[in-house]
């Protein structure tokens, strides 16, 4: 990502392990991630990530809705 921090609420992929997270922090040298359909955060270095592509975003937020709409 050109070592730019990514804005907290977009997408962006770890390309250690080629899965899309949603940016909700950055601390330092690393962004934190976290899973499209919620879970566990992880830390990724800004060496490591990349925009999410149109289509690995759309399928992220997917992932997010279909979550929500099973939610009491």
């Amino acid at each position: 990502m050109n070592n730019q921090i990514p804005r907290r609420g977009s997408y962006a992929v770890d390309t250690r392990t080629n899965v899309v997270g949603e940016v909700m922090d950055s601390r330092g040298p690393y962004v934190q991630l976290r899973p499209p359909a919620g879970g566990r955060e992880w830390d990724v270095p800004l060496e490591a990530l990349r925009p999410a592509r149109t289509r690995e975003e759309l399928s992220a937020r997917v992932s997010e809705l279909n979550r929500n709409s099973q939610l009491p």
